[in-house]
C-alpha cells in the first residue's frame, strides 16, 4: 500500500483523491463501500454522476479552492444524504489533486423533515378549531345575535372546540417535558400494584359512562420498582383511557401486573403490565405507526373523542426514560393487548 493509500486507509470517512487529471489516485474502504469496488485509475465522473458535486470537484482541481456539495443516494431501505467536502492537496513535484470527503448527513435531514412535520401538524389540528371558533364568533355577531337556541347550540360547539386545543396545548407541552427528561434515568420508588388500582378508580367515572367493565389482576407479594409515578400514572391513564373511549359499549379492559422475573429483552429483573380491551381491535398494518405524533388509525373518530394524536408517543417517550419496552398486539375483532415491560432492579 502506497503513501496515498495509508494516509486514506485512516480517514474516518469515506474519502477519496483525485489528480488534476481527474482520475481517481486511491480510495479508502468507506468510499468503496459507498461507490463500489476498484475505483482507483478510474474518472472521477464513471463513480460520481450527480452534476453539483462534479461541479464541485472540477472547481477544487482547477482553481485550487475548497468546495462543498451534497450527494444524495439510496442504501436499499431508506435514501441517504452525504455532505461532501473537496479541498485541494499538493503532491510531489507542484502537482495538486482533490481530497473528496462524505460525511452522512442523513439523520440531520430526517430530523429536519420531523420539525417541518410536526409543525405542520401542530398548525393543521389548531387551525381546525380556531376556524371553527372564529366563524362561530362571527355568526353570534350577526345573523344569531338574537336568536337564543342557535346561541346556546353554538356556545356548546365553542366549548367544545376550545377544550380541545387545550387538550392538544397540553399533551404538546407535555410531550415537551418528557423529551426534555428523557436522559434523566427517575431514582424515586414505586409500587405499581398500588398505581394500577388508584389509576383504575381515577378513570371508573369515565369507564361507567361509556359502559366500559374495568377489571385487574395483580400479583401476591408487595414488591417496588424505579419509577417516576407521575408518567408511569399518565402511561396506564392514556393506555386505559385509549380502552375505555374505543372499544365500544359492554367491553372489557384488563390490567394484569406480573411479578418481577428475568425478562431477556431487558437482560435484567423485570416486570409487564398489560393493558388489554376487547374491543374490534387494530389492522397490524398501523401497528408499527401508532407511537408516532399525531399518527391515528381513524382520525375522525378520534377527534370525537377527544384524542389530539400524542398519546401513544409520550407513552413512548415516558417508557423509554425509565428505560424499558412497548408492545402493541392486536388484530381486527380480537381487541387489543399494549404491554409495558419495566426494569426491576
Amino acid at each position: 500500500m502506497n503513501t496515498v493509500a495509508q494516509m486514506l486507509a485512516a480517514v474516518p470517512l469515506p474519502a477519496l483523491l483525485i489528480r488534476r487529471d481527474e482520475r481517481i489516485e486511491a480510495a479508502n474502504t468507506g468510499a468503496e463501500d459507498l461507490l463500489g469496488a476498484d475505483l482507483a485509475g478510474r474518472h472521477f465522473i464513471t463513480a460520481l454522476r450527480q452534476p453539483a458535486l462534479l461541479d464541485a470537484i472540477e472547481a477544487c482541481l482547477r482553481k485550487g479552492e475548497p468546495r462543498e456539495a451534497t450527494y444524495l443516494t439510496n442504501d436499499g431501505e431508506q435514501d441517504t444524504s452525504f455532505e461532501v467536502t473537496a479541498r485541494p492537496v499538493p503532491l510531489e513535484q507542484g502537482r495538486i489533486a482533490a481530497l473528496v470527503c462524505f460525511r452522512d448527513v442523513t439523520h440531520l435531514a430526517q430530523a429536519g423533515q420531523m420539525r417541518r412535520d410536526f409543525v405542520a401538524n401542530v398548525s393543521h389540528e389548531l387551525r381546525t378549531p380556531l376556524t371553527a371558533l372564529i366563524g362561530f364568533i362571527e355568526t353570534l355577531k350577526g345573523p344569531a345575535l338574537n336568536d337564543d337556541t342557535a346561541r346556546m347550540r353554538f356556545l356548546d360547539i365553542m366549548e367544545r372546540e376550545s377544550l380541545r386545543m387545550n387538550r392538544l396545548v397540553g399533551d404538546l407541552l407535555s410531550l415537551s417535558r418528557v423529551e426534555a427528561e428523557e436522559r434523566v434515568r427517575p431514582t424515586d420508588r414505586v409500587d405499581p400494584s398500588e398505581l394500577i388500582r388508584s389509576t383504575l378508580n381515577g378513570l371508573q367515572p369515565l369507564a361507567d359512562e361509556a359502559g366500559v367493565r374495568l377489571s385487574s389482576q395483580l400479583p401476591e407479594g408487595l414488591f417496588d420498582i424505579n419509577g417516576d409515578p407521575d408518567q408511569l400514572r399518565q402511561v396506564l391513564t392514556n393506555l386505559i383511557e385509549n380502552g375505555i373511549k374505543y372499544s365500544g359499549q359492554g367491553a372489557d379492559v384488563t390490567v394484569t401486573l406480573s411479578a418481577p422475573d428475568y425478562e431477556p429483552r431487558l437482560r435484567m429483573q423485570g416486570i409487564h403490565i398489560d393493558v388489554r380491551d376487547s374491543g374490534p381491535g387494530i389492522d397490524p398494518l398501523h401497528i408499527p405507526r401508532l407511537t408516532e405524533r399525531f399518527y391515528r388509525v381513524d382520525t375522525h373518530r378520534s377527534r370525537e373523542k377527544g384524542g389530539t394524536g400524542l398519546g401513544l408517543a409520550i407513552v413512548k417517550h415516558i417508557i423509554s426514560r425509565h428505560r424499558g419496552r412497548l408492545a402493541i398486539f392486536s388484530k381486527p375483532g380480537m381487541g387489543s393487548r399494549f404491554r409495558v415491560t419495566l426494569p426491576a432492579e
